[in-house]
């Protein structure tokens, strides 16, 4: 008695399936998508390099004694920005050829933090030009 029961169900169940699938669904209002980005907004990548660049140049102090020898030059450093802006890992990537402007422009890069954040290693060139009068 019990599979004559079963089948009988079955039977009911499948004849009523065709008139609930043909019943329109309610309407869902369309949602717009929902768009996510990994980037955190504001300046752009270029943009941040370009001021940290500034940042940096700003910042530099020509030594007295290299400005009495008349010493110039371009070093450029590379390093990290940390957490917080702080700079980690100076280091001179392209001597000026006068070690006294490469301490000058790796402290530049320490006192112009807080930076902005970028990912990765950067390179920034410092410049020490003496002024014709």
């Amino acid at each position: 008695m019990k599979p004559a029961f079963v089948f009988i169900f079955i039977a009911l169940l499948l004849t009523a399936l065709p008139s609930i699938a043909e019943e329109p669904l309610p309407a869902v209002a369309a949602r717009p998508p929902v768009y996510t980005d990994a980037a955190p907004r504001g300046p752009s990548v270029d943009e941040r390099l370009a001021e940290i660049a500034l940042r940096v140049q700003a910042e530099s102090q020509y030594p007295p004694l290299a400005r009495v020898r008349g010493v110039a030059g371009t070093s450029e450093v590379s390093f990290e920005v940390g957490s917080a802006g702080v700079p980690v890992r100076i280091e001179t990537t392209e001597t000026s050829g006068h070690p006294i402007l490469d301490r000058a422009a790796r402290r530049a890069v320490e006192d112009a933090a807080p930076l902005p954040f970028v990912y990765g290693r950067i390179s920034v060139p410092v410049e020490f030009r003496l002024r014709e009068e």
